[in-house]
């Protein structure tokens, strides 16, 4: 489970040190959604998503952890 999270916290500091490297171009289009306020609809549904995912990772390894220990 150490390792997992160990894993977990890495991959969030990439990709938040991505996100930061890429954010000093602002396009045209970000600039129309963050006026009708829609980019923080659009953040908030690739969060879920995100989150989502890793929760399912994270379950699905305990009940391959639990089978292999099992047999």
């Amino acid at each position: 489970m150490n390792k997992l999270l160990q894993r977990i916290s890495f991959i969030l500091f990439a990709l938040f040190l991505t996100t930061s490297a890429s954010a000093q171009e602002v396009a045209a289009e970000t600039d129309i959604m963050r006026s009708n306020g829609k980019i923080y609809v659009v953040m908030a549904v690739v969060i879920t998503i995100v989150a989502g995912l890793f929760i399912y990772v994270a379950s699905l390894d305990r009940k391959i952890s639990k089978l292999e220990k099992s047999k």
